[in-house]
């Protein structure tokens, strides 16, 4: 792709990015956030001025649109690229302030000299993968917004560049962009038969070569601590203090077994709140596993947990309440490899190697797979996600954009009849 089209992928980042998307937790509706509409409308009109068919918008922000298959063969599969338009709630995505950084010689970069805010490769060694690449960082207040502004940037740059070049043949593609996925509902509506496809890819990783089909099957838990509180001078053998029982409960879980020290496919506990006091405390953790029977063990781990502090307690001061969040998506991508195969053959015709690896994590992908439309997910290119420190090459999106055309052009070479 020449300087034009890097112009046209680059300023369509730094435009989506300086709209405030941030999704919420605890919000019964989708999107969660009315700011999220801001850029579903702009996609809609975007993916209309470029000529795709049939765009729509429905009334949970959910915008699709078609590229028109230029072949003959009728019988080609209608492939998805799906990106998510929502920005993490684990830091602020308001008033976002890219900054661009050409020639990347190595060595710190300040974001905010004021605040001393640093992407040092000390801290972050991986930088020194982009040595002579253009980055796009944030000014250190806020996060960038490459999770997922990237891959939809690159959907939309790939979808213009084949409307653009009719001589590059191609099957259908479906188009779609979500809210919510950092809030774990962005595949929850998704109207899988509006959408029309054989198969589908998230444009949702990091680094450029990833190509993951598989993710943590998931849940959430919330436990519940009931204390007794009474006057803590006449307290003996009367108070109850549910702070006490929370602080039990979390040293009775595994130790190794925390993000911090898991890699992998290893799975983990991870607490992510606690609040309360002496006669009420909630807490809120985690559970994540790739396989199935160790997935399935964790949970029953946590609920023989709260039973035996019941037992030993003499009453029930301890609950649970255990939801699963979603699946790993391999279970339902192993029998169709030839889904991942075609991104692999792409990927080595552009002469990116591929890295398969499984996600320490979920994707819309996953909840997708489970409703009927296999979803692998591919690098959009993104480093360091829901953090001050985000960043991303442009090279690296130059890539992913080169490739959506590359599967378009292969899926309709090697599957015409």
């Amino acid at each position: 792709m020449d300087a034009q089209w890097q112009k046209k992928l680059l300023n369509r980042f730094l435009e989506y990015v300086k709209i405030h998307t941030e999704s919420e937790f605890g919000v019964d509706k989708i999107p969660s956030t009315d700011r999220q509409w801001d850029l579903a409308k702009h996609l809609k009109q975007e993916l209309e001025s470029i000529g795709l068919e049939d765009v729509s918008i429905d009334e949970n922000a959910y915008v699709m649109g078609f590229v028109p298959s230029n072949v003959e063969d009728k019988t080609l599969p209608t492939i998805g690229f799906i990106a998510h338009f929502d920005t993490s709630p684990d830091f602020t995505g308001k008033d976002v302030n890219p900054q661009i950084w050409e020639n990347y010689q190595g060595g710190n970069i300040t974001l905010n000299e004021e605040k001393n805010i640093i992407l040092s490769p000390k801290e972050f060694p991986e930088l020194e993968d982009y040595i002579g690449q253009t980055l796009i960082t944030t000014d250190g207040t806020t996060l960038l917004g490459a999770d997922d502004k990237a891959g939809i940037a690159e959907i939309v740059t790939a979808a213009e560049y084949l409307m653009a070049h009719p001589e590059i043949p191609r099957p259908r593609l479906a188009i779609g962009f979500t809210p919510d996925e950092e809030v774990g509902k962005g595949a929850s509506l998704f109207d899988v038969e509006k959408f029309g496809a054989d198969w589908a890819y998230t444009m949702d990783g990091s680094s450029v070569g990833e190509l993951e089909y598989e993710n943590f099957n998931a849940a959430g838990a919330t436990v519940t601590f009931t204390g007794k509180i009474v006057h803590p001078g006449y307290a003996k053998n009367k108070m109850v203090n549910a702070l006490h029982l929370a602080r039990e409960f979390g040293e009775a879980l595994p130790r190794a077994e925390v993000p911090e020290s898991t890699d992998g496919k290893q799975g983990f506990y991870h607490q992510t709140s606690i609040h309360g006091d002496v006669e009420k405390v909630e807490l809120q953790l985690i559970i994540r596993d790739h396989d199935d029977e160790k997935f399935h063990a964790r949970k029953a781990f946590l609920l023989q947990l709260v039973r035996n502090m019941n037992n030993q307690l003499g009453e029930e001061r301890v609950h649970i309440e255990i939801k699963d969040q979603y699946k790993n998506m391999y279970k339902m991508i192993k029998d169709q490899m030839h889904i991942v195969n075609l991104v692999k053959s792409s990927m080595e015709k552009i002469g990116i190697q591929p890295d398969i690896k499984a996600i320490r994590g979920g994707t819309d992908g996953a909840q997708l797979s489970y409703k009927g439309l296999p979803c692998p997910n591919i690098f959009a290119g993104g480093q360091n996600f829901h953090s001050r420190y985000e960043y991303v090459a442009l090279e690296s999106m130059e890539l992913a954009t080169k490739l959506i055309v590359t599967i378009a052009e292969e899926a309709a070479l090697k599957l015409s009849k």
